[in-house]
């Protein structure tokens, strides 16, 4: 949200400077998260002076340029040479003196410097319109009034608006404070207990009148509960054209691009006061305005063009013929106000909430009506913003007020009841705050206080305030004003210890956490919210085990995630798209999935692995990730924690095209593997992505708390080395398991150090290279016994897997 420190001051006299300013509105809640500089004209015509045109000649050596001398009211003439075809001796004229800068139509700034033009010098320019930012013309030269003096600057000359803009990060809950009028009344309760009292100047509207009853529109309401007020007023004989340069700075300061008078004057009431409004082209109402809904599939054009399709829940603004708004959110195309509008019907409403989000979302629309619409706006300025922005209209566009003002409001709505119990503000802010301090904080909040005893005050909530409906967030609106600076706390720091189990899941995942870091990984944390297109890249994932929001943010964010597995590619694709291929990520995170037995939730932890191992360097040749090493950083994750009785298996997902399950029991504990091209095409990646899935709730019940250790042997290890000769379809699974077999006390490890398939071998076969560790922890192994147990070893790979020595 974007407040104007000037428009900001016309509610509250106030001099501070906008850094005190901006800090005070940021301790009472309005974060201020930047201030930026606006001039209603770009470089504020700094630099800019007017001139006297004393004499003006031809420039002997081109027939378009003149060469004039100029007194700036110094009393030392400059020479200038100009382009113009109308600059004349005796003129006024704006001139650029050397070192301004000055934009170009693109906003590209350049600076004025002494130079020559075709031999004769020029010390500085004599500027058009749309070379100072005033305009478009660019037929000649500006000319000023000849009662301006010499020597008087631009800026003062035209009026330059120079402005402060406080960029807030404004809450959700805090509704009331959408407009200047809101956050000057939070910014009054701040300055007050700061000490400094200053009134708070709301617009007057007592000179609303009605000039003439002689176009009246009558309003129906038929949906009470979606419309609770409805006002509105015509006006007549207005002229549509261009807003006053004063309404167009205070609009353009805070973003908001002008259109025309009448529109200006909607869009600055709603910024002023927080009530939006909306103003019919009267010549295109039939009949009656109407409020209800429509049969859902009723076609309704808005006035961006596009064709909607609207629901039976949109609460619409129709006429006697059909729709002419979607209330609250958007305008129709064929009914807003034109160049050749004369007459309008002004209309300031309050809406429900619910409705008008439900709606908003409906049709992705969000405006700035919208916007307020459903977060609660102030049900009981409806008509005075109503005679507000009228009065405004007949300033800036002429006409007059054609019918009484039209108030529909059937039921009021009521202010909210609390009772503050002084006990409780010392119990929850930790601090005894004086109790008059208490009430002038909830007076100058607009809280009525109804009653005041020893124990607590009996309160009154104005309506507009619909985050203040209780009594604690009656304190917190205590607190936020008397500053949460202002309360003291203790240097005494008291903890306790708590006798916690080891397993716990967030000491599990930092275990793990600080391991991967070791190996280079980084984690992420994505978005547990995502398309639910995905669901069209797996099989596996049923479009009936969805859990969808009911009212997304987009498309992208309508479905809660059944696989880490996309958001994990998404992050991969954003990185390798900025140059950073080489990537080992990983991400603890929930599943979601709906089954006919209710909502279930599941934690996994997910790696991945692509690009190359290392980084470029002339020390060492880059290496590409390869599934080996990948398989090495998820056995890792098993040891760490002591988990070594599993089985492997085929993978059963779909997302890989290469993949090994890892089960205990009939437990699957991680699935990994090379994800699908065709996955990996949808995301725009073209390098080899690894992908592991780890049941984190079955590996949490895997873990045992008993801890085993062994000595470290006294005795050597012998390591012997076998190459032997397999058929292509036997796995070095089934070796370690033969091995491991065949001896299970003295055999330590094996492992494949290489593999060769090519020329120089058999048809159908392929060579693997194994090492095998063995160890006594008891005494040195002879020779004799380590020959025994490779001859065993050999002996077993030849029967079971056909194996040959090479």
């Amino acid at each position: 949200m974007k407040i104007s420190y000037n428009w900001l001051k016309q509610f509250i006299k106030i001099d501070w400077n906008s850094e005190e300013t901006a800090a005070l509105l940021t301790d009472l809640g309005l974060e201020v998260e930047v201030v930026e500089k606006y001039q209603s004209v770009k470089g504020g015509l700094e630099g800019i002076v007017v001139g006297h045109v004393l004499t003006c000649i031809p420039h002997p050596d081109a027939d378009r340029l003149k060469i004039t001398t100029v007194d700036l009211g110094d009393g030392v003439p400059l020479q200038i040479v100009c382009g113009a075809t109308n600059v004349d001796a005796g003129q006024k004229v704006p001139v650029a003196t050397i070192g301004t800068v000055l934009y170009d139509a693109t906003g590209v700034a350049f600076t004025i410097k002494k130079g020559k033009i075709r031999g004769q010098e020029s010390h500085g320019m004599i500027c058009a319109e749309d070379e100072l930012g005033l305009g478009t013309g660019h037929d000649g030269i500006m000319i000023l009034d000849d009662s301006i003096a010499a020597g008087t600057k631009a800026a003062d000359v035209f009026k330059i608006e120079n402005d402060e803009v406080f960029e807030i990060g404004l809450t959700p809950n805090r509704a009331d404070a959408m407009s200047h009028l809101g956050t000057a009344r939070d910014l009054r309760a701040g300055l007050l207990q700061s000490g400094v009292n200053v009134e708070l100047i709301t617009p007057s509207v007592s000179n609303f009148r009605v000039d003439m009853r002689t176009l009246k529109i009558d309003v129906n309401v038929e949906e009470i509960l979606l419309a609770p007020r409805y006002c509105g007023v015509t006006i007549s004989g207005i002229t549509v054209k261009p807003s006053p340069n004063w309404l167009q700075d205070r609009l353009k300061a805070i973003g908001i691009t002008p259109k025309n008078n009448v529109v200006d004057v909607t869009n600055y009431v709603l910024h002023e006061l927080g009530q939006p409004l909306h103003a019919f082209d009267a010549a295109k109402v039939n009949g009656k305005i109407i409020i209800k809904t429509l049969p859902s599939g009723t076609k309704f054009t808005t006035l961006d063009d596009v064709e909607r399709t609207l629901h039976e829940e949109d609460l619409m603004i129709c006429d006697e013929k059909g729709p002419l708004c979607i209330a609250g959110v958007f305008g129709g195309k064929n009914s807003g106000v034109a160049e050749h509008t004369t007459s309008i019907f002004l209309e300031s409403a309050y809406f429900n909430p619910v409705s008008i989000r439900k709606t908003a979302k409906r049709h992705q629309l969000n405006t700035d009506a919208s916007f307020r619409f459903e977060r609660g706006i102030d049900p009981t300025i409806t008509a005075y913003a109503l005679k507000r922005a009228a009065l405004l209209i007949q300033e800036v566009a002429g006409g007059e007020i054609t019918s009484d003002l039209i108030d529909v409001y059937q039921k009021k709505m009521e202010d909210f009841s609390v009772f503050l119990n002084f006990g409780n503000v010392a119990k929850i802010i930790g601090q005894e705050i004086p109790k008059d301090t208490i009430k002038q904080i909830l007076v100058s909040l607009d809280i009525k206080v109804n009653s005041f005893s020893e124990t607590g005050l009996g309160l009154t909530i104005p309506a507009y305030r619909v985050d203040v409906q209780r009594e604690i967030d009656v304190i917190e609106e205590i607190l936020r004003v008397y500053g949460y600076n202002n309360i003291s706390f203790s240097k005494k720091l008291n903890a306790t210890m708590s006798n916690s189990p080891r397993n716990e899941d967030y000491k599990l995942q930092n275990i793990v956490a600080t391991q991967l870091n070791s190996q280079g990984f980084n984690e992420m944390m994505a978005n547990s919210l995502t398309t639910a297109s995905y669901i069209e890249l797996s099989d596996m994932l049923k479009e009936e085990h969805n859990v969808t929001m009911l009212n997304p943010l987009s498309n992208d964010l309508a479905t809660l995630r059944q696989s880490l597995l996309f958001s994990g590619l998404e992050a991969i694709s954003y990185n390798i798209n900025r140059r950073n291929s080489d990537l080992k990520l990983f991400e603890f995170g929930k599943t979601y999935h709906k089954f006919l037995s209710g909502f279930e939730e599941h934690k996994h932890l997910t790696l991945f692995l692509t690009g190359n191992r290392s980084k470029e360097s002339w020390t060492t040749t880059q290496k590409p990730s390869d599934f080996f090493l990948f398989k090495g950083y998820v056995d890792a994750v098993l040891t760490r924690f002591g988990i070594q009785k599993t089985q492997n298996s085929p993978a059963t997902s779909d997302v890989f095209s290469e993949g090994i399950a890892i089960g205990a029991g009939h437990n699957a504990l991680v699935e990994f593997g090379v994800v699908k091209k065709s996955i990996l095409k949808h995301f725009g990646i073209k390098q080899e992505v690894f992908y592991a899935d780890f049941n984190w709730a079955v590996i949490i019940k895997m873990i045992s708390n008993k801890i085993k250790f062994t000595e470290i042997p006294k005795y050597p290890e012998v390591r012997r080395d076998l190459a032997l000769l397999v058929d292509q379809n036997v796995t070095y699974d089934s070796i370690y398991t033969i091995a491991k077999q065949s001896e299970k006390n003295l055999l330590k490890d094996v492992n494949l150090f290489d593999v060769y398939e090519g020329s120089n071998l058999p048809e159908g076969k392929k060579s693997y290279a194994l090492s095998f560790i063995i160890q006594d922890s008891a005494k040195t192994l002879t020779d004799a016994q380590i020959d025994k147990i490779m001859g065993k070893l050999q002996k077993n790979f030849e029967s079971e897997l056909g194996a040959t020595l090479r």
